[in-house]
């Protein structure tokens, strides 16, 4: 299995980047805000998770653990494939799609390509309690923005997600953390308890 890929962006196209890792390009399918904020000659990192079918192969990236565990949990839901999966991640942040599946909003999820009334209410129903508490100051997507204690980008939660922590366990430990400290002081109180 192919837990990461780091290297340079040579290509970048509708849905998906080339990245070149010591002279051999992998295709990297990842999610729309991803592919918003890279471009050609950056040096990145991806997270992925290579599916492997009858019909082909396909490596999907992530620009944080955090995502890549939201889209392992979204497989997880009947009738959710990778496609699916990244569709609905491509949706706003991660913690957008989290928040959303904790605040039980179908009609956000349903909003993404190829995911329909009944898979989004199926997300919802098999996933609201394995997400982790919901953000505080979560308004509907159509009514204003998604206010986070932990960002999209959230080095802590990766962290302690590396660590081992489920991310439902991960978001409710730094729930309880001032969201002001430094990355390392929030681990550290997380941990504690």
């Amino acid at each position: 299995m192919i837990a990461h890929v780091s290297g340079t962006i040579t290509e970048k196209f509708l849905g998906a980047v080339i990245v070149d890792v010591g002279g051999v390009g992998y295709e990297v399918l990842i999610s729309a805000p991803d592919l918003e904020r890279v471009n050609v000659s950056d040096q990145i990192k991806f997270y992925t998770y290579h599916a492997v079918r009858e019909t082909g192969e396909d490596l999907y990236g992530f620009s944080s653990l955090a995502a890549k565990k939201l889209f392992e949990m979204l497989l997880s839901v009947n009738g959710v494939g990778p496609k699916a999966a990244l569709s609905i991640l491509s949706l706003g942040s991660p913690e957008a799609v989290r928040s959303a599946i904790a605040n039980n909003d179908a009609v956000y999820v349903a909003k993404a390509s190829g995911v329909g009334k009944k898979s989004a209410e199926r997300v919802i129903v098999d996933l609201r309690d394995k997400v982790g508490l919901p953000t505080t100051g979560y308004a509907a997507p159509t009514a204003g923005s998604f206010v986070t204690q932990a960002g999209p980008e959230d080095e802590a939660l990766d962290a302690l997600i590396a660590l081992g922590f489920p991310l439902k366990e991960a978001t409710a430990a730094l729930a309880k953390v001032d969201s002001n400290l430094s990355t390392e002081e929030r681990i550290r109180e997380a941990l504690k308890k």
